[in-house]
């Protein structure tokens, strides 16, 4: 392929991986570990080594159904037309306003991602005595960063009745700490005037709902939450792409085109993937897909659709024509132990895979 670009809008390419500085990155792709700067200095090698224009420091504000681009950039506004479009986004952390925390509105409330960009990428501390509500990768990742800065963290609470990282992050970065984590436990108040002071936390139950009488007050200067990713879609919805109410990315068929003829998205702007092996490798499948649309001049169409029972919440792709083998990522809602994934096709079950045990992470 010839005449890509790639549009970028921080200084520097890389995204989130510049400030995870951390290693464990790579163990899938590349069969050895890294770090996340490591990580993505693998890739943009490549973009250098086969002249792949990429412009840095250019905001996409708009994308059309047929395929026109405009951005912002340094050097003014820029459009192009494309006949193909890759949606790489990522995601956005979800907020306290996301959760509905009640209670003042003090400094010192950070999510997770922003807590790390503080500390790794500008040089700055947070705060002496924290607590972290989620018990996701990057905030069981950020626990460990900031006991090693010397911030006293003082527990981790996740609302669900199971931890929703991986487990390696778990043993790594909260019990080789002393960093105790709470299941069935969530904030139900903030207080604090100029500076976080204090907050509530209590047990809930199977409702998500708090349980009268187990509060209990943590002081605190600092909380960091890790409550979980958003596909960042502003831009597919002002092209008419298709949204999954469940995973909030598109609706993707085996080629990871989206119902906008020509336009392709992977990632985690897609799906939340647990590692970014896993973003690496499903954006190599797409550009393989990417490659074979713009030399046959599209697909067959993709009229099957894959449904999950109650056992799983989402399902990629959502669609397939039949025609060729599929490679599909699903998530259990919740971890289960000695178990089998059925595929049934006219209530006829054609293929069965047995597992020891499945995570449900985010």
């Amino acid at each position: 392929m010839h005449n890509i670009v790639i549009l970028e809008r921080e200084k520097y390419l890389g995204g989130i991986l510049r400030q995870c500085i951390h290693d464990g990155f790579g163990l899938k792709r590349f069969k050895e570990t890294l770090t996340g700067p490591e990580y993505a200095q693998r890739f943009i090698d490549d973009i250098q080594k086969f002249n792949i224009l990429y412009i840095t420091e250019a905001t996409v504000i708009e994308i059309t159904p047929d395929k026109i681009v405009t951005a912002v950039s340094r050097n003014g506004l820029l459009q192009y037309r494309a006949k193909a479009i890759v949606l790489t986004m990522g995601c956005r952390e979800r907020t306290r306003g996301a959760i509905g925390i009640p209670g003042s509105r003090p400094a010192g409330i950070y999510t997770a991602g922003v807590a790390q960009s503080f500390i790794n990428l500008h040089n700055m501390m947070i705060g002496k005595e924290a607590v972290i509500l989620g018990s996701g990768d990057i905030g069981m990742i950020m626990a460990r960063r900031l006991t090693l800065e010397g911030v006293k963290v003082k527990a981790v609470f996740e609302v669900m009745p199971y931890p929703s990282g991986l487990p390696r992050n778990i043993e790594q970065c909260l019990n080789d700490y002393n960093i105790p984590l709470y299941v069935s436990h969530t904030v139900t108040n903030i207080k604090g005037r100029g500076r976080l002071e204090s907050v509530t936390v209590a047990q809930v139950d199977e409702q998500m709902n708090a349980i009268a009488g187990t509060e209990k007050e943590y002081k605190c200067d600092t909380m960091i939450l890790s409550v979980g990713l958003i596909p960042e879609n502003e831009l597919s919805l002002t092209c008419g792409v298709n949204l999954d109410k469940h995973t909030k990315g598109a609706l993707v068929d085996e080629h990871y085109q989206t119902n906008v003829p020509g336009i392709f998205a992977a990632g985690n702007v897609l799906q939340v993937h647990d590692l970014v092996d896993f973003v690496s490798m499903e954006a190599e499948h797409m550009a393989d897909s990417v490659a074979s649309y713009l030399y046959q001049e599209g697909f067959p169409p993709s009229h099957i659709s894959i449904i999950p029972d109650d056992s799983v919440g989402y399902v990629l792709p959502q669609y397939i024509s039949g025609e060729i083998d599929v490679v599909c990522s699903f998530r259990v809602k919740k971890p289960a132990k000695k178990c089998a994934i059925y595929v049934l096709q006219d209530g006829k079950v054609i293929i069965t895979k047995k597992l020891k045990m499945l995570f449900r992470q985010r």
